[in-house]
């Protein structure tokens, strides 16, 4: 019986800029720092822990009280004093409340729990919960019986490790992050990479702030959340002091903490670039500034991104090293393309002043990521599934082939918005010729709106003197001019049917996005497919759990009163030693004492047998055999001889699996 554990894009860069031999020496070991401070704390471990084994096994039947139940993990766990308990028939603590001791030796992963002494006999439960190595919750339950199974009175919630209310919150708050991420530093990147201009753009400057809030607030949801996430599920518990102290003894707590701290560093980039850089005039201080821009972005990104490559998947399983910091590339490809993606559409719907250059840079900058995407994704798909029947057999490999066809979308839609912005540039192209026209014209434009303004207000104002000119009002003429400058560019640019037609293919490929990313936030918390095939093939490897086996064999001796029913249990038909009782009742259901009884195993498979057993009488039509060896498992012919009489007897057989 199994039951339910109880609760308890590539790096933005800059145009090439020359620079001293020390600045790129800088920025290698900035990179390598932080590289290494990430690989620092990985160990050799494998995703998402299993149960693989434990002594007594799921539904064994001892003889008699072990002094301690052991518990085999396809990886380390992180247990608490609480992690295990064991719970008697009457639902009382059985184990002693100590932690569980370490038992483990090289690659395997065991711990044992310390029993009371004096137990008595019936059916005990065994109900875990641990955290896996990549920071997930993991729990389960099994029983065992001691001298013979009994009703037992724990129940046992329905519920899972990291369900219910508290782990559809956290769920959100982990998709909320990543969204956060995308918009973060892909709305940076854009601005860096393909947009200068942008800078100075409102909306995206809002865009940004909206991800760098949305991240912000979300790591603070994980961490409150945190504690009741992997403990006792309920909602009240995250605002728990003593919870929040033990988190932040965790991997997991000390990443969330360490993206805390990066996202303050964060936010002083994010006021340079939307501050200082959007202001400034100077083309070649300009270029300095997105230099130093650049570097700082890219490890801020990186260190962020590798908050998550800490204490997720990357951090365990094959190749730890090389993972983490593909992951990191991993993460930084999807924000480039992602991320700017949303910034472009943004741009095409709320700025008019957005060009066909920076669109083309932008494809650039996208055909990149999708190759880091494509190499990196190959790397992880290899580690976390390994083979092809993992691909469609196990939920992983099933959302993989998911995020695989909405990443196919996506690079079809992309296609066609290339061809877009290859028109659109072309049609850019060709216009040069009428720009002047389009200058003249807004001049125009602002000379009638000034020569309004100086026939005198309308509004019954006095005239302004000539040579003396109103501030006030002349701000608010500058304003008015200044505004219809925009509505007529942002007519002009929405007539333009190339526009229209990039916004509705960068729209599309911005939906298929959201999808992509909800696919890949599932993913982080799935299983590998990997790891849950290695668990297969253990729990396989173990030998089987086997629990009584019952037989009700029908006999006619001929003779007087030689009609009746043997009953008999094998337990806990296994191999080794084996429990037999026989009972023996006549036609009126009434226990019926013969004057001989014997019984035979042969396994006819292996020419094993007949291997005789004498049982005992104990009591009125009830015999008792213990310490019966069964030498190895497989289909036994259990072969009962009754004796009525002197003279009437008869053998009746069936034939039964044992072990």
């Amino acid at each position: 019986m199994t039951a339910t554990a109880p609760r308890f894009g590539p790096s933005p860069s800059a145009p090439a800029v020359r620079r001293p031999l020390a600045s790129a020496a800088l920025l290698a070991a900035l990179v390598g720092t932080v590289l290494a401070l990430l690989l620092g704390s990985a160990g050799p471990v494998s995703a998402h822990a299993a149960l693989t084994g434990s002594d007594p096994q799921d539904g064994a039947v001892v003889a008699t009280a072990p002094k301690e139940v052991t518990l085999t993990f396809s990886e380390q766990v992180a247990l608490g004093d609480d992690s295990v308990r064991i719970l008697d028939p009457d639902g009382k603590r059985a184990d002693t409340g100590t932690a569980p001791r370490d038992l483990g030796n090289g690659s395997v992963v065991k711990y044992g729990v310390p029993l009371h002494s004096g137990l008595p006999d019936g059916t005990y439960t065994v109900a875990w919960q641990a955290v896996s190595a990549d920071s997930h919750p993991v729990s389960g339950a099994f029983t065992f019986s001691v001298g013979a199974p009994s009703k037992t009175t724990v129940a046992l919630p329905a519920d899972r490790a990291g369900g219910g209310v508290v782990g559809a919150l956290y769920g959100i708050a982990r998709y909320a992050a990543y969204a956060g991420f995308v918009l973060l530093a892909g709305g940076s990147a854009f601005v860096l990479a393909c947009w200068r201009r942008g800078a100075g753009a409102r909306p995206l400057q809002r865009l940004v702030a909206h991800g760098w809030l949305t991240l912000t607030v979300a790591t603070l949801a994980m961490l409150l959340l945190r504690s009741p996430y992997t403990g006792s599920g309920k909602l009240a518990d995250a605002f728990d002091l003593d919870g929040l102290k033990a988190v932040l003894d965790t991997k997991p707590g000390a990443a969330l903490v360490s993206r805390l701290l990066l996202l303050g560093a964060s936010a002083l980039f994010v006021a340079v670039l939307f501050g200082a850089y959007a202001k400034r005039e100077d083309e070649r201080e300009k270029k300095d500034l997105t230099f130093g821009l650049a570097i700082g972005g890219t490890v801020i990104a990186a260190g962020i991104a590798g908050t998550w490559a800490l204490a997720e998947h990357a951090s365990a399983g094959l190749q730890p090293g090389i993972a983490m910091p593909v992951d990191v590339l991993h993460l930084l490809a999807v924000a480039a393309w992602l991320g700017g993606l949303v910034a472009l559409l943004v741009a095409l719907h709320r700025t008019p002043d957005i060009d066909a250059t920076a669109v083309r840079r932008f494809s650039r900058v996208a055909f990149g990521s999708v190759l880091v995407l494509t190499a990196t994704g190959i790397y992880q798909s290899w580690r976390q599934v390994g083979t092809w029947s993992a691909l469609t057999g196990t939920a992983y490999g099933q959302l993989l082939l998911v995020k695989v066809g909405l990443v196919g979308a996506l690079v079809a839609i992309a296609f066609f918005s290339r061809r877009w912005t290859a028109r659109l540039i072309t049609s850019g192209t060709k216009a040069d010729g009428t720009g002047a026209d389009e200058v003249e014209a807004d001049e125009v434009d602002g000379a009638e709106a000034g020569e309004t303004g100086a026939d005198g207000a309308a509004d019954g104002s006095a005239p302004v003197a000539d040579g003396a000119e109103d501030p006030v009002r002349a701000a608010q003429l500058a304003r008015q001019r200044a505004a219809v400058t925009t509505a007529r560019k942002k007519r002009i640019r929405d007539a333009d049917p190339d526009r229209s037609g990039l916004r509705r293919s960068v729209l599309a490929e911005v939906g298929v996005a959201v999808a992509l990313l909800a696919v890949t936030t599932v993913l982080t918390s799935t299983e590998p497919a990997r790891t849950e095939e290695e668990a297969r093939a253990s729990t396989a490897a173990a030998p089987a759990s086997a629990g009584p086996v019952n037989l009700t064999l029908p006999f006619d001796t001929g003779g007087e009163n030689g009609r009746g029913t043997v009953r008999m249990d094998i337990d806990p038909a296994r191999t080794g030693a084996n429990e037999l009782h026989i009972w023996i009742d006549g036609t009126d259901k009434k226990p019926m004492d013969v004057p001989e009884l014997k019984v035979a195993f042969t396994l006819e498979s292996k020419d094993i047998g007949p291997l005789p057993v004498l049982p005992d009488r104990i009591a009125e039509g009830h015999w008792v055999s213990s310490g019966v060896q069964i030498p190895m498992a497989g289909d036994w012919k259990v072969s009962v001889t009754v004796r009525t009489s002197d003279i009437d007897q008869t053998t009746v057989d069936k034939n039964v699996k044992i072990g």
